[in-house]
Parts: C-alpha cells; sequence; structure tokens
C-alpha cells in the first residue's frame, strides 16, 4: 500500500496527489497536522514538512523529488518529457510555482487568510494578503502568455508543471482567490485540468470551517 502523509490544502501534496492519480496509483491519505509534528512524523522527515510519500519500501520527502520519483519508476503515463531541452522547461516551470508563486502569492494568501486561523496563529497580515492579491495578476498574466504559445503550459503536451501550477491555483481558489475573468485562456487551460479524473478528490476535500465556494468544484465554473 502507497500512503501519503499531506494536509489536504497543501499545494505540494496535491502535486503529488494529482501526479499518483495520473498514474493510476491507489493511495492511503493520511493528513498530518504538520505544525504539531508527532515524533514518529519527525522520524520519517525531520525537516517537519509535508508531503512524505511511503512507497517502494521507502520513505520520500519533497514534493518534486517524489513526482519525479513516482515518474521514472512508474513511467506510464508520461508526464516529463525525453528531451532534455522540453524537461528542462518542465522542470523550470515547476520551481516558478513551487518557488516564486509559494513566495509571492499562495503564502501570502492562503497562509494568511486560512492557515494561521488553523495553526491558532493570529490574525492575517494585511500587508501581505495586499501584496499576494497583486502579485498573482502578474502570474496569471505570465501563464496567459505561455499559454498564447503552447497548447499546455511547457509545450504540447500535459506535464509535472501543469499539474504544480493547478495545485497551487485549486488550494488558492478553494478560498475564492483567483479572478478567472482575468484571462479567458488560462481559466480554459484549467477547466480542463480540473475536469480530468485525477482531481476528483482533490475537488472533493473540505477543511471543517472553511467552505469552498460554489464554483470550486463545477467543471464549467
Amino acid at each position: 500500500m502507497i500512503r501519503l502523509y499531506h494536509f489536504p490544502l497543501s499545494p505540494f501534496c496535491r502535486k503529488v496527489r494529482l501526479t499518483l492519480a495520473e498514474k493510476r496509483l491507489e493511495v492511503e491519505l493520511v493528513e498530518e497536522r504538520y505544525w504539531e509534528p508527532s515524533p514518529d512524523f519527525l522520524r520519517r522527515n525531520p525537516a517537519g514538512k509535508v508531503p512524505v510519500l511511503k512507497i517502494d519500501n521507502k520513505v520520500l520527502s519533497e514534493s518534486q523529488a517524489i513526482c519525479e520519483y513516482i515518474e521514472e519508476s512508474h513511467p506510464a503515463p508520461q508526464l516529463m518529457p525525453r528531451d532534455a531541452e522540453q524537461r528542462y522547461e518542465v522542470r523550470r516551470l515547476c520551481a516558478w510555482f513551487d518557488d516564486k508563486f509559494q513566495d509571492e502569492v499562495t503564502s501570502k494568501l492562503l497562509y494568511e487568510r486560512m492557515n494561521k486561523k488553523i495553526m491558532g496563529q493570529g490574525y492575517p497580515d494585511s500587508k501581505n494578503v495586499k501584496f499576494g492579491a497583486s502579485r498573482i495578476k502578474y502570474h496569471l498574466d505570465y501563464m496567459s502568455w505561455l499559454l498564447d504559445q503552447r497548447r499546455w503550459l511547457a509545450g504540447d503536451v500535459m506535464t509535472l508543471a501543469d499539474l504544480t501550477a493547478a495545485a497551487h491555483l485549486s488550494c488558492l481558489d478553494y478560498i475564492s482567490d483567483v479572478d478567472w475573468n482575468r484571462s479567458a485562456t488560462v481559466k480554459d487551460w484549467y477547466a480542463k485540468v480540473k475536469s480530468r479524473p485525477s482531481f476528483r478528490t482533490l475537488l472533493a476535500d473540505q477543511v471543517p470551517g472553511f467552505p469552498p465556494p460554489q464554483h470550486y468544484a463545477d467543471l464549467d465554473f
């Protein structure tokens, strides 16, 4: 049995869940309050972060490394191109969302609006929220520019780059922090991704005390 220690609204955990689902690998989800790490969890990952994946008698951490392990050990269907230049582009965009987008947007909106309350860390910092709300416009415009030239973010086929971006945006969509009217191109791309069977369990997630908006699970918005 594959087991994933996760938190439902972690984009990094969602990225791994999407990858497993695209590979049609069944997984047991174990919700982990990583901000209150138990000794057992710290033994699995001394960094005290999710996701942590138990697979093939191994315990793996760090979402990008986990996803590439899954890709290499279960190569079909393919989520990373064979061409070196195309693989670079996928990795570049994964880093863009996991680093830059996470720092400028996800952490400023999701963490401030929701995680702080769940973790008992006080009220949102309005400066951070305002900054995140401003910066997401830049990132949506960049995605629109990419998609004007390509069918998917990194090229002509769906890749791990699309799953990474969708994982972050799905978390923000849960708290109604994505202006889908800003770009019809990005909205159409997200509708394609969230219509995939791999997205079903994400759209069914519910965080107690934080119901998602009505459009969240609507495949046609």
